[in-house]
């Protein structure tokens, strides 16, 4: 697509936060101490302003009643009327723009612009949609999340009638079949033509125009069906009966003892419905198999109009990868990935499985002996579905060493320290000005470099509060670029709309910066983390964060962290914007750094009590079980994208049960339907093996690079300058090769593909965390 927007990345959070249990006394400053590798810096007095900022509210940042400006300080938008005007203004210049383009082969210098001018034309539409996507989703007034939305949707319009564009196309083709221009151009420069000319190859674009219309309905049955498919998986299911006898010998007591009373006093049954608090209990805790049984069952069955949703979706698809030349939607799709082809990622994930198998099958093993005493049988019985969470509870995460309680303020001073041991990079809090922000909760954090300055932004909107979706975000609302190269002299303008397009005008303006010691001027990156976390108060104390919430801002900074550093000139390589199977690595490696007591240490201002332990790594043997699982839903997600969805006869449930009953663990449950439940099917189709596959290389990262001296600045500068530069200027397998020093993987064919799903995974990871 000209414009890759949207990439905001959500992971739920519902557990309760425990009440304060202890205090970080910002003037304690320790010692510096020197461990057997590297010395650990002292906090500073940033460090001790974010632990002000985040866990003391009455003395936190408030906003300057003597600066005024609007979101983001663009001074234009304060209301919503003004955010409407800046999206029609921008509309205008994108169609002045665009028609500039298309007028380049009338002058060989305008050949020369033309990836520039694309990638400026993507970065503008961006800007306001991104920014329309954030506020549509965090703002409390009605007004700005409508007029959000609308601009999103005409934008958005807009963008989608450029990713047919057969005159852009035929442009872009002239330019890179000029050998003098592509000889001209840098790495990142050939790296974003390329991603344009594959998004227009991938759009029908060749096509006669019957068949460009067959593409794009089909392109809108999926999003219809797509979004309904999504909608449904997540609907609530009918309510299953359960006898008072069945809840006999729970072995909770708290919910189980309150519906064993409920159940005796009133001799019915319990309607229990699946997904609710009284079905995952029961699943743990029901002696008895047969609720358990009933439970999951209710739980994992679908309705003829879901698997219909799901099983249109897959066809159109296909039918949409036949129609633009691929043999499958998982071929067209792959393509511009790390792993290229469905094969390649079927060699992965075979490898990975084969691996894993050999442990999971001793922890069901230890399943079956435990039920095999339960049930006081001679013979060794089979571990069904429902059996897995009652035979093994799951764990929740926990640190490698015992620590206080944690702190919100503690955490960003951990991270602002990490960063500066790694990157010589820091976390500073600055006040905002009035109406910079959407709500008094939000706090500036300005990203600064021992080097280059400011180099970025993090508005940290962390804590709940009425209408604001639970859960984790990160929003990527600006990217960085260059901006000194623009040639703006040179776009088209028309008299009449020169007072139109100043809203759009002014808003670039303000995006404008410079940094110390860089030639040029530069469009800075801003990111936005959104979180539910209880927020602090004067009875309750700080914000005490569980040890997955931890987990949870780690990974979220790593995003952050890869948008900062990623700093390139083209705005559709910078940071994050990388290929789906590489994206994840930075935030997932970000988590592995908590598996060190040294990092830990780094969250109190003397850490010497942490520092000195040595990390206890306690493996959950049945989180071999659930990898495993998640591996055959890698592999039931590749076959949903193969060709076989055009044979005749193909049903969805079917290819689920041979599956797991042919290379599964525990056998299918005739009667189910587990994938009308696999929302990932639609948002990561044919990719979902991605975020596997990153665990696999971050893990080993952290173990060839980090494990033994995690703060150490030479591995981060190594770190930083073989990958996080880049974004996603470079092929994914090239930056990784030279990080690992593994020349064998610079080609990154079926054998490298191979040799990352052997690669062994740590634990501590929490899956499924995009």
């Amino acid at each position: 697509m000209i414009a890759r927007i949207a990439e905001n990345a959500f992971k739920k959070i519902s557990r309760s936060i425990p009440k304060f249990r202890g205090d970080l006394r910002a003037h304690e400053l320790g010692l510096v101490r020197r461990t057997a590798s590297t010395l650990v810096r002292p906090p500073s007095s940033d460090d001790a302003e974010l632990v002000s900022l985040f866990d003391q509210p009455q003395t936190g940042q408030k906003a300057s009643p003597l600066f005024i400006t609007g979101i983001f300080q663009h001074p234009q938008l304060t209301t919503p009327a003004a955010f409407s005007a800046l999206a029609d203004s921008t509309l205008v210049r994108a169609q002045l723009l665009t028609e500039r383009i298309m007028r380049a082969r009338e002058s060989r210098s305008e050949l020369f612009k033309v990836i520039k001018n694309l990638d400026r034309l993507s970065d503008l539409l961006c800007g306001v949609i991104d920014l329309a996507e954030l506020l549509r989703n965090a703002h409390p007034d009605a007004q700005w999340v409508e007029c959000a939305t609308e601009s999103y949707e005409k934008l958005c319009e807009f963008m989608n009638v450029l990713n047919t564009h057969v005159g852009l196309y035929e442009v872009l083709h002239t330019v890179l079949h000029d050998p003098e221009i592509v000889q001209s151009l840098s790495q990142e420069a050939l790296q974003t033509a390329l991603i344009f000319w594959h998004d227009f190859e991938k759009s029908a674009i060749k096509l006669p125009p019957e068949q460009r219309e067959r593409f794009v309905s089909l392109s809108s049955e999926i999003l219809s069906v797509g979004h309904e498919f999504v909608t449904e998986a997540s609907a609530p299911r009918p309510p299953v009966k359960i006898k008072p006898s069945e809840l006999e010998g729970l072995k909770d007591r708290g919910m189980g003892a309150r519906l064993q009373r409920q159940a005796f006093f009133t001799q019915k049954d319990l309607l229990v419905y699946p997904g609710s608090h009284q079905a995952y209990m029961i699943l743990r805790a029901a002696p008895d198999e047969e609720p358990r049984r009933k439970v999951y069952m209710a739980g994992h069955t679908s309705s003829a109009e879901q698997l219909d949703r799901l099983e249109r979706l897959l066809n159109a698809r296909a039918q949409l990868s036949r129609l633009v030349g691929w043999n499958s939607y998982a071929g067209m799709t792959l393509s511009d990935k790390m792993a290229k082809t469905p094969e390649n990622v079927n060699h992965f994930l075979g490898t990975f499985l084969d691996r894993t198998t050999l442990v999971a099958r001793k922890a069901l093993h230890t399943l079956s002996l435990r039920k095999q005493a339960h049930l006081k049988s001679t013979n060794l019985p089979i571990i069904q579905a429902w059996d897995r969470d009652y035979y093994c509870p799951p764990e929740p995460p926990a640190p490698s060493v015992p620590l206080p309680p944690l702190s919100l303020g503690r955490i960003f001073m951990g991270l602002s320290r990490l960063f500066k041991h790694l990157y010589g990079i820091t976390l500073r809090p600055v006040d905002v000005a009035s109406s910079e922000v959407w709500h008094s909760d939000v706090h500036k954090l300005e990203v600064v470099d021992e080097d280059r300055g400011v180099v970025g932004w993090i508005y940290a909107d962390l804590f709940a509060r009425s209408g604001k979706s639970r859960g984790a975000a990160h929003y990527t609302v600006r990217c960085s670029r260059r901006t000194d190269d623009d040639d703006e002299a040179g776009d088209l303008r028309i008299p009449s709309t020169d007072e139109f397009v100043g809203p759009s005008v002014e808003f670039e303006a303000t995006k404008r910066h410079r940094l110390r010691g860089e030639h040029g001027e530069f469009q800075l990156p801003l990111v936005v983390l959104l979180c539910d976390f209880v927020p602090p108060s004067v009875a309750r104390g700080p914000t005490i964060l569980e040890w997955y919430e931890v987990q949870t801002l780690f990974h979220e900074m790593g995003h952050a962290m890869h948008s900062m550093i990623g700093r390139t000139e083209y705005h559709n390589v910078a940071g994050t914007r990388c290929a789906t199977d590489f994206v994840e690595l930075p935030s997932i490696l970000m988590e592995h750094f908590l598996n060190s007591p040294k990092v830990l240490s780094l969250f109190d201002t003397d850490g010497s009590s942490i520092i000195n332990q040595t990390g206890n790594h306690h493996e959950d043997p049945c989180r071999h079980i659930d990898t495993h699982n998640h591996i055959l839903l890698s592999l039931l997600d590749q076959e949903y994208h193969s060709p076989s969805v055009l044979q005749p006869g193909f049903d969805s449930t079917t290819a689920l049960a041979n599956l797991y009953n042919t290379r599964g663990l525990i056998p299918h449950a005739p009667g189910t339907s587990f994938q009308t439940q696999f929302g990932h099917l639609f948002g990561y189709g044919a990719t979902y093996y991605s975020y596997h596959f990153d665990r696999a290389i971050a893990s080993h990262v952290w173990r060839k690079i980090f494990s033994a001296d995690p703060l150490n600045r030479e591995l981060g500068d190594k770190y930083k300058q073989e990958v996080l530069k880049y974004g996603g200027g470079r092929d994914p397998w090239l930056m990784l090769s030279a990080l690992l020093g593994a020349p064998e993987l610079e080609v990154g064919d079926a054998e490298a593909m191979r040799e990352v799903g052997r690669w062994r995974m740590e634990d501590g990871v929490v899956p499924e965390r995009h």
